[in-house]
């Protein structure tokens, strides 16, 4: 790819009382071979946030603090301020891995008819420590009606796929990510698979997904419903001990971790 100063991609960084993971986020995008344009929507943190935001503000694009309507609504206004032809957003406790963006980006252009991309990602304990690799999975309709095999961080969606879906839906608060897989798909095909880890996600006690997951679970079920026409009876079998597990995992692995 040329080198050229104009931005590649759009990040989006949503932010809300992670301040002591922040940096390390914003230190992943920046150090992406790539140039990026970074637009940081912050909730109205009364954390740390604040001072890592001035530390950073002259390489953001854009940033704000202060109430809104959520993540999701925060997501779209912030890609919405950008113009790269690729978006994607990078949630304050996430990270990028190193050539991880340009990777997605350079196989996203081999694939034209393609979305977007998602590639394999990490997940890390609070400390930022591997704990095992998110399972993905080349793409499927029928497994993604029974799960969602497509890691958030590890994901590049070009903007005029972005915009023609419109973004993702605001309705949502825990499965909106999983809901625009499935929109992407219907309005523009599969969505392209790239074996290579490209991020990490953290696993902490803080996440929605940790201490609201029944609600996230529902969710999710919904999403199915509607794009899938049906819920597959796993759902049912299994949300109750998803739930209970996933509450274990985060307890348990928000503080250990294993060597890989």
């Amino acid at each position: 790819m040329p080198i050229t100063t104009v931005p590649v991609v759009t990040v989006a960084v949503p932010s809300y009382n992670h301040g002591r993971f922040l940096e390390e986020a914003l230190a992943s995008i920046f150090d992406q071979e790539i140039p990026v344009e970074v637009m940081l929507a912050d909730g109205g943190s009364n954390d740390e946030t604040l001072q890592v935001i001035q530390k950073w503000k002259d390489k953001l694009a854009w940033y704000r603090s202060g109430h809104d309507a959520g993540q999701s609504s925060a997501i779209n206004e912030a890609i919405a301020r950008g113009k790269a032809p690729y978006v994607c957003w990078l949630n304050a406790d996430d990270t990028f891995l190193p050539g991880g963006l340009q990777a997605m980006v350079t196989a996203l252009e081999s694939h034209p008819d393609a979305p977007a991309i998602y590639a394999k990602c990490w997940t890390t304990n609070a400390a930022g420590k591997r704990l095992m690799s998110y399972v993905t999975h080349s793409f499927s309709v029928q497994i993604l009606a029974s799960r969602c095999f497509i890691a958030q961080p590890a994901t590049l969606i070009r903007r005029s796929a972005w915009e023609k879906v419109g973004g993702v839906d605001e309705s949502l608060h825990f499965a909106f990510d999983y809901d625009l897989w499935w929109r992407l798909y219907k309005a523009g095909g599969k969505l392209a698979y790239l074996r290579k880890y490209a991020a990490t996600t953290r696993a902490h006690l803080d996440t929605k997904t940790a201490a609201q997951r029944k609600k996230h679970v529902l969710e999710a079920m919904g999403v199915v419903r509607r794009h899938f026409g049906r819920v597959p009876m796993k759902w049912y079998v299994t949300w109750p001990y998803s739930v209970w597990a996933r509450k274990i995992y985060h307890q348990v692995f928000s503080k250990k971790s294993v060597g890989i």
